[in-house]
């Protein structure tokens, strides 16, 4: 392939390039890359024929495996894997060397998935290994020690790692793979998987090329990053990739996540529009239209996609949502899990099957579903807030407390459009007298409020005031405590309570000389060291 232009100033080169790497995915039976940089290209003017790419180099090895390579893609194509690994068997060129390597990949995923099927319910899926995956693994670490592997067999070394729950191994050598074929998009979609948040995404070091900026967009929106993410996809849009379908259905996915509901909606018509026939991405839109109530429109999706392929995932779970819409929870559950056998790291299905299995009082199932989800994307939210729904109604508040803690605090790190992961985060250490927590919280809630100069919610954030006055009071933090009973009396319901604590406040620095024996019994009895909360600075802020 031809030096990679590291911007989008050459749209032409860009072309070429992916013009290239569609014949090589295509050659090697990556569909889902293939399908990618086809759309994308597509998206690009067409070339003069004097400006195709050409053919990719023909070695002696290549000439050699030719008819084997050609016998053994055609039942690759039929799927009949094993088939296409014994005829390939024995070839030495590097292409013919990655077939034979992902068709017995490929055949232990079959066989896995016929087995599941066969004989197990989503809910234990997981349970079932591809035993193809250790001898791999065996094979392929010999060759990339041996530094034998291209960057496609290095791509395909890491999904196995991955496989195998070796992530370490796994992020290291995807890393590897996207450097030796930086326009594989399959390699980068991979290590987006492994990902956990914004330090180890800048610890990577990868190539400077232009599909860098498709994958820190793509990565911007998994890590809840929208406005970071929607300014990628502004720019891709202006480089040239206006008419891409892929950036339009990303950036409705967006506002899908920061729960813009219109805008994310009007985008999936215009992408419907477009590409009438196309089902990725509609059980996100499915999710929209559930939300909004919108039970015509759902229907009609449910039965278009039907029409298209009735054995999709995504039409699966569009089918559940449609169910669940009806409150028919028993048969939204079943589409769901239908979902599941065709893919079990869905994360969607996991979780909205876990909703459904809590409308149902199925709440050990619930517990089940979340889970899953949570193993499939540590970092979804929802799934985190299922868990703690659950516990909460088995009445086992220390098991409701730490999800709800993770999803709360993982809602606000991310950028909490509501403004209410603290506030609920503060309560739920108000009611387990964790005193010091809920402070802490409730401090950073109003920061956050104050500082975004949004009109607030009287109630709550006077909630906020009166805990944290009260609190400083205990911890002999006066000033503090005075600034925030002032803040009390800007609050219809918290004024007499401010005033009253501005009266203590006076009454206890009249007595600073003298102080009363008795006024802070609990704190003076207790010599355990308290940690307690740093002053907050309100003067700053303004409501």
């Amino acid at each position: 392939m031809a030096a990679l232009c590291s911007d989008f100033g050459d749209l032409v080169q860009v072309k070429k390039q992916l013009i290239s790497v569609i014949t090589l995915c295509k050659e090697r039976g990556l569909l889902h890359s293939t399908k990618w940089a086809s759309e994308l290209a597509f998206a690009l003017d067409p070339l003069p024929k004097d400006e195709l790419p050409p053919s990719a180099p023909f070695t002696e090895e290549d000439a050699q495996d030719l008819d084997a390579l050609t016998l053994a893609k055609s039942y690759f194509d039929l799927k009949e894997y094993d088939r296409a690994a014994y005829f390939l068997k024995g070839c030495c060129s590097q292409k013919a060397y990655f077939l034979y390597m992902y068709s017995r990949y490929l055949s232990g995923e079959k066989k896995k998935d016929d087995e599941t099927v066969d004989s197990l319910g989503p809910l234990e899926k997981g349970q079932v290994r591809n035993e193809a995956l250790r001898e791999l693994r065996v094979e392929l670490s010999k060759k990339h020690t041996a530094g034998e592997l291209d960057g496609f067999t290095l791509y395909l070394y890491g999904v196995v790692l991955r496989k195998l729950d070796l992530l370490k191994e796994a992020v290291d050598v995807f890393v590897e793979a996207i450097h030796a074929i930086p326009l594989h998009w399959g390699a980068w979609l991979e290590l987006s998987n492994l990902v956990t948040n914004v330090e180890m995404l800048k610890s990577l070091s990868l190539p400077d090329c232009w599909i860098k900026d498709f994958f820190m967009a793509h990565m911007y929106t998994e890590l809840q990053m929208i406005k970071e993410a929607l300014q990628k996809y502004q720019n891709l849009i202006e480089a040239g990739f206006s008419k891409s379908t892929y950036i339009i259905s990303q950036i409705a996915v967006a506002y899908h996540n920061i729960r813009d509901i219109d805008q994310a909606l009007a985008l999936f018509n215009e992408l419907r529009d477009q590409d009438p026939y196309r089902i990725d991405n509609m059980d996100t839109f499915s999710n929209l239209l559930y939300v909004k109530n919108m039970k015509p429109e759902l229907s009609y999706l449910a039965h278009n996609l039907v029409e298209i392929d009735k054995y999709r995932v995504e039409t699966c779970c569009v089918i559940g949502n449609y169910y669940s819409l009806r409150s028919q929870h028993e048969k939204a559950a079943l589409y769901f899990q239908r979902a599941l056998k065709l893919n079990p790291r869905c994360l969607g299905a996991w979780t909205l099957m876990g909703h459904e299995y809590m409308e149902m009082k199925n709440t050990p199932a619930a517990i089940q579903a979340y889970r899953h989800a949570i193993e499939v994307n540590k970092r979804d939210y929802r799934a985190w807030y299922g868990l703690g729904q659950t516990y909460e109604i088995l009445k086992m508040p220390f098991y409701c407390l730490y999800y709800y803690r993770k999803c709360y605090w993982r809602a606000y790190s991310v950028g909490d459009v509501e403004k209410m992961a603290l506030l609920k985060l503060a309560k739920l250490h108000e009611q387990l007298n964790e005193s010091d927590d809920a402070a802490e919280c409730y401090m950073l809630y109003i920061k956050d409020i104050f500082s975004c100069g949004e009109q607030l919610e009287h109630a709550e954030v006077s909630t906020a005031l009166r805990y944290l006055g009260q609190y400083y009071f205990k911890n002999r933090l006066f000033d503090e405590a005075s600034l925030c009973a002032q803040r009390c009396c800007d609050y219809n319901d918290a004024r007499e309570e401010g005033k009253a604590l501005l009266r203590q406040i006076s009454q206890v620095r009249d007595q600073a000389e003298t102080p009363s024996a008795d006024l802070f019994a609990p704190l003076s009895n207790n010599n355990t060291p308290v940690r307690r909360v740093s002053p907050l600075n309100l003067i700053s802020f303004t409501p």
